[in-house]
């Protein structure tokens, strides 16, 4: 497979508005990307088109050889890792229970959510719960899950969002692992800085395009 990520002509409309606009976009085995710009330029959207949650509107494209808005989909989704601007865990499971869960869902050991989590720093924490945890607690065990289901293509929302620098490092050291292993990365934030230092290309995004031209 060439193309991990192949984009063509993408265009999403939401409520009857525009969010995507002729969209083109190829990324290979190895590749990150960073996408920047404001709020409300379509870069969740985008990453969402990319996570096969939400089907284009016009144009094509596929990830991992899946046509977008095709049954197909459901054969790859479990290949990709989406660390959304929200923490997306259950609220009622403690940390280590969240991810021996994810660890169940890939069949993987319980083990490794126990490795995990020591090597996040929150193996003192794993019996607190999802609901009483800070947000850059959840953020670290997010990481922590997507160490255990090492996806092949890792989209990242305003994933500094919550970590302090040192926690930053285990973003960097993710997204080496996914591009080493001939994976590939899309990363997004409004902070262009943070993003250049962590991918190997950047795009500007305005108005629901992407700068093709930088």
């Amino acid at each position: 497979m060439d193309r991990l990520i192949d984009l063509e002509r993408v265009g999403v409309s939401l409520g009857g508005l525009p969010v995507l606009r002729g969209v083109d976009l190829s990324i290979g085995p190895g590749e990150s990307l960073g996408v920047t710009g404001p709020n409300g330029v379509g870069k969740t959207t985008l990453l969402r088109v990319l996570a096969t949650l939400l089907a284009p509107d016009a144009g094509s494209g596929s990830v991992l050889g899946a046509a977008l808005g095709t049954p197909d989909v459901y054969e790859v989704r479990s290949q990709i890792g989406f660390l959304q601007h929200r923490p997306s865990v259950i609220p009622e499971l403690t940390l280590a229970e969240n991810l021996r869960h994810a660890a169940t869902l890939v069949g993987a050991k319980a083990a490794k959510a126990e490795t995990a989590l020591r090597v996040v720093g929150l193996d003192d924490a794993a019996s607190r719960r999802a609901d009483a945890s800070s947000f850059g607690m959840l953020r670290r065990t997010e990481v922590a899950r997507l160490l255990i289901t090492a996806p092949r293509i890792l989209l990242l929302d305003e994933p500094f969002s919550g970590l302090d620098v040192e926690a930053q490092e285990l973003i960097r050291a993710l997204v080496y692992r996914t591009t080493s292993d001939g994976g590939a990365v899309v990363m997004v934030s409004h902070e262009s800085g943070q993003l250049s230092s962590h991918t190997q290309r950047l795009l500007p995004m305005a108005l629901g395009s992407l700068d093709q031209q930088s």
